[in-house]
């Protein structure tokens, strides 16, 4: 016997694979094809609003997706530049090939990892005991591999089924099979299961594309690697290209959309609200009179371009024909036309926040099988699923992060409290701390915990305490270094643009001002030798602004995150009868019997739980505890 299955090798799988093994355990990573291992089915980039967040988490917490896309990006960007510190996100293009040779490279290099292809059909459970317990998998053929925990990261694979136009074929990808066997499998355990819909846009031939009429998009000339341990990029970046749908595009779409699969009603599964189609955004935004398009390379030595923005399901040569109407893509060929992929779902809210299952001990489901859409989003539920199944293994106490620790915490509260009806997706505005969630600080935020847990060696957390050592001793000097108006001084703060200085201040207050920059302060006041602004990178001259010129909101913050800890700390006992608590309605009582809330913070987060019955449900969890 094994110590942990874990069932497909997407970004889920191989993040919870590589967490297992850095906690010591034996893990199976068990996939239809090693070829796909690491594939970006979708769009090759990593990163965006808030999922850049989730990325240099995942790297706080020793997993491999900000080392792979630093090593192999072609375009750096910081996202909401212009905006707050909370909500800037960084988002950066991959070379798609590159990028799942990465990930292939880390699993094959791990010495506790076994990689083997094959087709899971059904996961093997003891019925003898409560709750029920995961013995293991069989795969097709018969064969039967025995296991102590098994995560499931089957994306889109279950029951998956692909579309263009009127014509279907089964698959979770392009040039994949579907898995229906293990979605049946599922079914039988007991496990509730819905059904999403999710697409892709056409790839299209670099060499067919009139690029001179086209707005050219170049990445940041100091880009912001996502893994900590990287200094700084050194590949040389790529552009991108921006277009627009038209009218006549538009009218191409309209036209044909009795042959759409969505409007024509051969997809049953619910699509992404944040990421719709051009069918949806045709037919839901009627007024607008153009689309953008991102045109995106898909790696240094490939033809492929990926039209970002022009997900759709359309049969092939509608697609051509209303490609070919766009703005520098009059002569375009396509390398393989748009689809739409529906699947099979785990309803999250049968999930513990380890993202174990409730109903099978020892079974864990990570990535989109759990509702969520995106890379990153896959990535972290992948790499908690496997540190929890190991720690689980281990006798551990499990990691789990609250929503004002980290946008993993965020997520998965979402999930396995709320649920969703469509595709989740992550979003700054999803966090009520989001202040505390910065990129800049995912560090301070995640990397004790992560040693704690057995994720990270001495080593990289000694080089983390290094990093914020030096951060701590700007602030600080700042704190304490302060200048009095003279001559020389005020002349000196006027030429660094930092205002006037009409009486003592510290260079922490004067930072403080709307436009004062670390680096003006430095030419007002030089720091010590060891302080230098040579010696601190981008991320931490930016984490030093930030603290600084936000410390106030974020004190705040703080309060408010002491005051509802007091909810999280009061328990609800997991087998609690809400047939007994008086004054709840029908349906309140059937909404926290299906999630089974762990604490009363949890309880109110449910939609549709009011704070009256949480006042009920409060009363009564002290009348019993007394």
């Amino acid at each position: 016997m094994i110590d942990i299955i874990v069932i497909g090798a997407g970004h889920a799988g191989t993040e919870s694979a590589l967490a297992a093994s850095r906690l010591g355990l034996k893990v199976e990573l068990i996939t239809m094809t090693l070829d796909s291992i690491g594939e970006m089915s979708c769009n090759p980039a990593i990163g965006g609003i808030a999922k850049g967040h989730l990325v240099r988490e995942i790297d706080s917490l020793g997993g491999v997706m900000g080392r792979a896309i630093d090593d192999t990006a072609l375009q750096f960007r910081t996202l909401n530049a212009s905006k707050g510190a909370a909500v800037r996100s960084t988002r950066a293009q991959a070379d798609r090939d590159l990028y799942a040779k990465r990930i292939s490279t880390a699993l094959e290099e791990d010495e506790n990892i076994t990689l083997r292809e094959g087709l899971v059909q059904e996961i093997l459970v003891s019925k003898k005991s409560d709750p029920i317990e995961v013995r293991g998998v069989r795969l097709e053929g018969g064969q039967e591999i025995l296991a102590k925990a098994v995560v499931i990261t089957a994306g889109t694979f279950l029951c998956g089924l692909m579309h263009t136009g009127h014509k279907t074929t089964e698959g979770g990808r392009a040039g994949a099979g579907s898995s229906n066997a293990l979605s049946e499998s599922l079914k039988n355990i007991g496990l509730e299961l819905g059904r999403l819909k999710t697409g892709t846009c056409p790839r299209l031939d670099t060499k067919t594309i009139d690029y001179s009429s086209l707005e050219e998009q170049k990445g940041e000339a100091e880009a912001r690697p996502f893994s900590a341990i990287n200094k700084k990029v050194t590949e040389d970046q790529l552009s991108c290209f921006i277009t627009y749908t038209n009218d006549v595009t538009h009218g191409i779409i309209r036209e044909n959309m009795d042959l759409s699969p969505l409007y024509s009603g051969k997809i049953s599964g619910t699509g992404p609200r944040y990421c719709p189609s051009i069918e949806d955004k045709v037919v839901k935004f009627p007024d607008r009179e153009r689309h953008q398009i991102f045109l995106e390379p898909e790696g240094r030595t490939t033809d492929w371009v990926y039209p970002n923005g022009l997900s759709t399901s359309m049969p092939a040569d509608v697609q051509l024909e209303f490609l070919r109407s766009i703005k520098g893509l009059e002569n375009v060929e396509i390398i393989r036309p748009g689809y739409a992929v529906e699947y099979d779902f785990v309803l999250p809210t049968q999930l513990y926040p380890t993202l174990e299952t409730k109903l099978v001990s020892g079974l864990y489901t990570a990535g989109q099988i759990n509702g969520s859409s995106g890379y990153e989003e896959a990535a972290a539920q992948g790499l908690m699923a496997g540190a929890n199944a190991a720690l689980k293994i281990l006798g551990r106490p499990p990691l789990v992060f609250e929503r004002f620790e980290a946008y993993i915490g965020v997520l998965i509260d979402d999930l396995v409290t709320k649920g969703t009806e469509e595709p989740y997706r992550l979003f700054t505005s999803r966090a009520e701390y989001r202040l505390l969630l910065r990129e800049d600080n995912v560090e301070n935020r995640l990397r004790g915990r992560a040693y704690e847990a057995g994720l990270i060696d001495e080593k990289t957390l000694q080089a983390y305490n290094e990093r914020r050592l030096l951060i701590e001793k700007t602030i600080e000097w700042l704190s304490n270094t302060k200048i009095s108006p003279s001559a020389k001084t005020v002349q000196l703060v006027e030429e660094a643009s930092l205002g006037e200085l009409k009486k003592q201040l510290t260079l922490k207050e004067i930072l403080r001002r709307p436009h004062a920059s670390l680096k003006s302060i430095h030419l007002v006041a030089p720091a010590p030798e060891e302080l230098a602004l040579k010696k601190l990178t981008k991320e931490q001259i930016f984490a030093i602004e930030t603290e600084v010129k936000y410390e106030g909101y974020i004190t705040r913050q703080l309060e408010e995150v002491r005051r509802s800890k007091q909810t999280e700390k009061m328990k609800i006992p997991e087998a609690l009868e809400y047939g007994k608590v008086p004054g709840l309605s029908t349906e309140v009582r059937e909404k926290l019997m299906r999630v089974r809330p762990l604490s009363i913070g949890q309880a109110g987060r449910i939609p549709g739980i009011t704070p009256a019955a949480i006042t009920m449900l409060m009363v009564y969890l002290k009348s019993i505890s007394r």
